[in-house]
């Protein structure tokens, strides 16, 4: 039997969804697939039957040269760049329009500027200090285990002791043989 393929897509709503799927960024084909309420499999068939097509291949779209859409909070480092680049020329009224225009403020602009501008501080430097703090943290850690572990010994021999101390001591008193005291007479 063979199987006749049909779609219950229009194909402007496949042209649409393969749009949306070429630029989704960094998101998923299944979350794609989800948002335009159709299934991963076909959403995939269709982007690989078009790459075949337009013999291009079916990568997304970086988030780098993907539009500024969506919150500006959610923006990756890239398109953060991208902001500051389009923005940076302009004079004030104009970056003032441009920030309405991308749903931007511009104290967001000001703060990406110094985060890119400012100089990470080596890792290394705050990995090696930090390492060095928990080596000092776990010796310290380990001069206390071994002094309660060395109380903890003394108090177990001492237990010991007491134990069998009454033994030996009523040990002793049964095996000693006393001289008997010589009878003294007694006057009447």
């Amino acid at each position: 039997m063979t199987r006749t393929p049909h779609s219950h897509h229009s194909p402007e709503f496949k042209e649409q969804a393969l749009l949306k799927a070429r630029h989704r960024g960094t998101r998923s084909v299944i979350s794609v697939a989800g948002e335009l309420n159709m299934s991963a499999g076909t959403l995939r068939k269709w982007l690989q039957s078009a790459s075949k097509k337009t013999g291009t291949i079916a990568h997304p779209v970086p988030a780098a040269t993907a539009a500024l859409d969506g919150p500006a909070s959610a923006w990756m480092p890239a398109q953060r760049l991208m902001a500051l680049q389009q923005s940076y020329a302009l004079d004030d009224m104009a970056r003032a329009g441009w920030c309405r225009e991308h749903g931007v403020f511009e104290h967001q602009l000001a703060q990406w500027h110094q985060e890119f501008c400012t100089p990470a501080v080596p890792a290394s430097r705050e990995a090696s200090g930090a390492f060095r703090e928990l080596q000092r943290q776990h010796e310290q850690l380990q001069r206390e285990l071994r002094r309660k572990e060395k109380a903890l010994a003394e108090v177990a021999a001492l237990l010991v002791l007491q134990k069998n101390l009454p033994r030996r001591c009523w040990r002793a008193r049964t095996n000693d043989v006393r001289p008997a005291a010589p009878k003294v007479a007694r006057p009447d």
